[in-house]
């Protein structure tokens, strides 16, 4: 058999463009040559999709040309546009290396349904589901998982706060990588929280404080035949963990440095890992996702979120627990797309 072809999409329209792309590198230097034919589509801030040699940091510069997702299911592949025809490219699978909106809140993973190309990761109802927190919370609590306590804002409802616990964490409901969240210590520092949420969604949470150690889990697989990564730990000096808010975040954070594997007993990891499995089946997720939690005191768990496309950089967590586990990033590649031709051999 000769090599397959697979469709790398990096960049993207949500504020997270910048660590797409870094993640998207990654893949590159782990991609297997021998086993791949890797077709690089970048997209731009302002929506374009181009073809390109890769993930550069000046992609757009390069050598580029207009490309598109073909809707046809006929095609299967990739529209090319070359000296005014278009050529068509067929894929055999898409590696979807997209984070925030547009690309891992089912909006690109529709577009690949429709397209009828297999992709890499979770389907578009569980993607839905884990980019809202709100949606998230509920789901895991109807699976008899702890979730921190919140309320909803929209534009059409407010809440009292004067009714609130501080201090409490507003957030995007459905953004990633920290972007517009606050701690707030009274009810004076919320308007200004408040506004800056929804600089990046309509839909904002006001979650309780959660009291204890932030940990990640590192979730592979479908269904039952989950393989779970080390557990993490993030180790914070001051402040809280904003991920990927750092000015020069490869060169490490400010405030946090991540323990892998994390430094709390057996018994914990072991909590950890099976609550975090049960936490992504009863979200449908399939492929890959983090999933992390809160460690409290008396041993107990609660769900901070779930990441379904998580950053795949060079000082990303998912990879990190990964490579601790014995899987390096491109025996993960490997085996999600394993897993996902497996499913579309199952399917047929």
């Amino acid at each position: 058999m000769g090599r397959l072809k697979i469709g790398i999409l990096f960049g993207g329209l949500s504020e997270e463009h910048p660590i797409s792309i870094k993640s998207a590198r990654e893949v590159q230097k782990h991609l297997d040559l021998e086993k791949y034919e890797p077709y690089y589509i970048g997209i731009t801030q302002s929506g374009s999709w181009m073809l390109c040699d890769g993930p550069a940091e000046d992609w757009e510069n390069g050598d580029v040309r207009p490309a598109v997702l073909s809707p046809d299911r006929g095609v299967h592949g990739l529209l090319v546009l070359d000296e005014g025809k278009y050529e068509t490219i067929a894929l055999d699978v898409v590696l979807p290396v997209l984070h925030g909106k547009f690309g891992e809140d089912g909006a690109m993973q529709g577009l690949l349904e429709i397209s009828g190309i297999p992709y890499v990761g979770c389907d578009l109802p569980s993607s839905v589901m884990c980019i809202d927190k709100s949606l998230t919370y509920s789901v895991v609590r109807g699976a008899g998982i702890a979730t921190p306590t919140f309320h909803i804002v929209t534009p059409d409802n407010d809440v009292d706060p004067d009714a609130l616990n501080y201090p409490v964490f507003v957030k995007p409901a459905r953004s990633g990588s920290s972007f517009g969240v606050s701690k707030v210590s009274s009810k004076e520092e919320l308007p200004a929280a408040l506004a800056e949420a929804r600089q990046y969604d309509a839909k904002i949470l006001i979650e309780e404080a959660v009291i204890g150690s932030e940990i990640g889990c590192s979730i592979l697989g479908d269904g039952e035949d989950l393989f779970a990564g080390e557990v993490d730990r993030v180790a914070l000096t001051h402040g809280f963990f904003k991920i990927h808010q750092e000015k020069s975040p490869e060169t490490g954070s400010e405030n946090s440095s991540f323990i892998v594997p994390a430094d709390i007993p057996d018994a914990s990891r072991d909590l950890v890992q099976e609550t975090a499995k049960v936490i992504y089946r009863a979200l449908g997720c399939s492929g890959l996702a983090r999933v992390d939690l809160f460690l409290k005191e008396d041993g107990s768990v609660v769900l901070n979120e779930v990441n379904t496309l998580p950053g795949l950089t060079s000082y990303s967590r998912y990879p990190r627990m990964m490579n601790a586990a014995g899987l390096s990033l491109g025996d993960v590649i490997d085996r999600l797309v394993k897993l996902t031709l497996a499913g579309v051999t199952n399917e047929g």
